[in-house]
């Protein structure tokens, strides 16, 4: 990464004080202590509240029985409607770590703010609006000031974008097509997610024309598929490998993945991997219960009075799936998630891939709580990754996704340190 003279930081977490920001502070002071830093890492908090802020370093502190975080960690204060305190924040740090959403209506003020800055930028929205927005306007500023952009590092999309290149470097020979099946589970206290993803959901599908709008402006062309064609699964169709059904997975990944091949297959000529993500949802039961919630959101997303009540009763709408509240840590503790790669491909020597694939893999990454404790080892890592693996990142800087920033780097092995763990789970011939 550019080197801009010796900052006070090197990290800065923005938002530390919102729900998911208090549990990345924590993981960059779990991480600080940690053997490859060493307490070396120079790191603060930032947001409106300076009494809020030390609040977290407070909690974070007695979570980890390191009463010395409070007088570690800096504190700056700034505020996202207030672009000369971004600047500000800006100046002070290598690496921001962006925790403020939905990124859609405060996301853009810190990306700016940053590049403008000579600062690198993290993100964990799950918002493809957003995300391919903020390629399209800052992607050649980014590359010129020598930055990286680098959203979607948490949950959403680190284990799909990472996992398909694992499932890549792991196959012999060349992965053609890549599904992927995420199952999560819940323990006996069941699961309710903050309701700040709610909201960025209700917003991204009530907006999708205008997602197609910003695709058309960025022009890409459709990229070649190599090997035989993936077929696309149904609405509803039911899993032989896990024996429920399974639904097409909603959120940013299979986006993602797909900038992350373009790259990949435009700038490094590597052969392009098709993509497709569902998730298991269980039985019938649950299956009539998700068609009927789904029914409901897709209708009233359509109006502002709609969308209206949908962001006042999340609770309610999404039947206890999401609140105002979060969850608990009780029903963090007893959350985790798997998700399952089936890639098939050619093997060495066919080239170029033609007929049926004659190799297949299967490979999984497995983690804690997604929301939240995924989540925030994602992004921390990420972070982690553009400071000490500066020589294996792409030449230029840039907005990138996390496959394309990461693809060289160590960014795997540092997840399968702390809790994210990649693994093959079969090699069959086909």
């Amino acid at each position: 990464m550019a080197t801009r003279g010796r900052r006070p930081y090197e990290l800065v977490v923005f938002g530390a004080s919102g729900f998911t920001g208090q549990f990345v502070a924590e993981e960059v002071a779990r991480v600080a202590a940690g053997d490859e830093l060493r307490g070396s890492l120079r790191w603060a908090v930032a947001g409106r509240s300076r009494d809020k802020l030390q609040g977290v370093l407070d909690w974070a502190a007695e979570r980890l029985g390191k009463p010395e975080l409070k007088s570690e960690a800096g504190i700056i204060l700034c505020d996202v409607s207030d672009p000369s305190s971004l600047a500000d924040m800006a100046k002070q740090t290598a690496v921001v770590l962006n925790c403020v959403g939905p990124y859609r209506f405060f996301g853009e003020p810190v990306v700016k703010a940053c590049v403008e800055n000579g600062t690198s930028c993290i993100d964990i929205s799950g918002e493809p609006q957003y995300l391919e927005g903020m390629y399209l306007k800052y992607n050649d500023t980014a590359a010129e000031k020598g930055v990286y952009v680098i959203g979607s590092s948490g949950f959403d999309s680190i284990p799909a974008d990472m996992g398909v290149l694992y499932t890549r470097d792991n196959l012999k020979g060349t992965l053609t097509a890549v599904e992927s099946f995420l199952t999560v589970k819940s323990g006996p206290e069941g699961y309710s997610i903050h309701d700040g993803t709610w909201k960025s959901a209700i917003h991204g599908l009530a907006d999708q024309d205008n997602l197609r709008k910003l695709r058309k402006q960025i022009g890409h062309k459709p990229l070649p598929i190599v090997g035989a064609k993936l077929k696309r699964r149904g609405l509803v169709f039911y899993s032989k490998e896990f024996k429920e059904y399974s639904i097409p997975f909603m959120g940013s990944d299979v986006s993602v993945v797909k900038r992350t091949q373009r790259y990949l297959h435009t700038d490094l000529q590597e052969t392009p991997v098709q993509y497709a993500a569902y998730a298991t949802v269980g039985g019938i039961a649950s299956v009539i219960k998700l068609m009927f919630a789904g029914f409901l959101f897709f209708l009233l997303v359509k109006f502002s009075f709609g969308r209206n009540l949908l962001t006042k009763y999340p609770e309610l709408f999404s039947r206890g799936h999401f609140s105002k509240k979060g969850p608990t840590q009780k029903q963090i503790d007893g959350s985790s998630f798997t998700m399952t790669f089936f890639g098939e491909g050619y093997s060495q020597g066919q080239d170029p891939p033609q007929g049926k694939p004659n190799v297949k893999i299967c490979t999984q990454v497995k983690g804690p709580d997604a929301g939240y404790v995924a989540t925030s080892v994602a992004m921390v890592q990420a972070g982690v990754a553009l400071l000490k693996d500066a020589s294996s990142l792409p030449k230029k800087g840039g907005v990138y996704t996390p496959g394309a920033a990461f693809s060289k780097t160590k960014l795997i092995d540092r997840l399968n340190k702390h809790g994210i763990e990649f693994s093959v789970i079969s090699k069959p011939e086909v």
